[in-house]
């Protein structure tokens, strides 16, 4: 798939689309791999690729490496460089790679019955956003935390200085006390107070941040494989999404007013 403004990867639903953009403040040419919302009007990217390698001009080629892999190459002066990669593991005997209709870009092996069995997924490197389906922690087996990170500012989808995830009480190695936490770089600006079996426990002393969602349900896992929390909607129809900026921004897409709704806790 080559960027030429039109070459796109569309969810079988059409809910989502896969290709190239730039961000809209943008005044550079700069050109990034993501993943955005198709039927709204006003672009809103869910997931970036090369969030801190752009490419300067319409260049770039996505395609399929012979030990397959999902591969992002910048072809300037007809010179390959290679930009981002899925950088599988495991190989597939018949690479496949598909845009699910959740919002998730998905590398798996055709020849494998299990459909569900990924070999990358974009869900397990979130950017700074998170919608539904998506889980937000820890894959304790392959040491995989995921977490939202800010983009530096609306026109660099580059990490930014806020982070936001689940972190673990280390002295207690059952994970019995995770949390939840907004970091401005390593400072600590506000937790959801620990875990405790069926929700989490409250306020703290670097402030509240909810987890319940306004039009949906969380889901919250806790074992020996994995820590995370995530959520569904109560209507599938609905299009929401969490946002993290200086803020966390909870937002749902209103079709009648051809715009966001927003609710945020602010960040100070």
């Amino acid at each position: 798939m080559r960027d030429n403004n039109t070459a796109l990867l569309v969810s079988k639903e059409g809910k989502f689309e896969l290709g190239f953009f730039t961000p809209t403040d943008s005044s550079s040419n700069n050109r990034y791999l993501g993943i955005w919302y198709k039927n709204i009007a006003v672009q809103t990217v869910v997931w970036v690729a090369n969030r801190c390698e752009p490419i300067i001009d319409s260049s770039a080629l996505l395609t399929i490496d012979n030990i397959g892999n999902l591969v992002l190459f910048s072809g300037k002066n007809n010179k390959s460089v290679l930009i981002w990669s899925t950088n599988s593991s495991k190989q597939a005997r018949e690479p496949l790679v598909q845009l699910l209709d959740n919002g998730n870009l998905v590398l798996r092996d055709e020849k494998d019955a299990n459909t569900t069995k990924y070999l990358w997924e974009s869900f397990d490197y979130p950017t700074d956003t998170m919608i539904p389906g998506m889980k937000l922690g820890w894959d304790l087996k392959r040491g995989l935390n995921r977490r939202l990170s800010s983009w530096k500012s609306s026109d660099d989808p580059c990490h930014g200085d806020f982070t936001y995830g689940i972190e673990l009480d280390e002295p207690h190695h059952d994970h019995t006390y995770p949390q939840l936490f907004i970091r401005n770089g390593s400072a600590k600006l506000f937790r959801e107070a620990p875990w405790e079996g069926i929700s989490f426990s409250g306020d703290s002393s670097t402030g509240y941040v909810s987890v319940y969602w306004y039009s949906g349900l969380y889901n919250f896992v806790n074992n020996d494989d994995e820590v995370y929390y995530s959520f569904s909607l109560l209507n599938g129809s609905n299009i929401v999404r969490l946002v993290l900026t200086e803020t966390v921004e909870y937002t749902e897409w209103l079709e009648e007013e051809n715009s966001w709704s927003s609710s945020y806790y602010t960040i100070p």
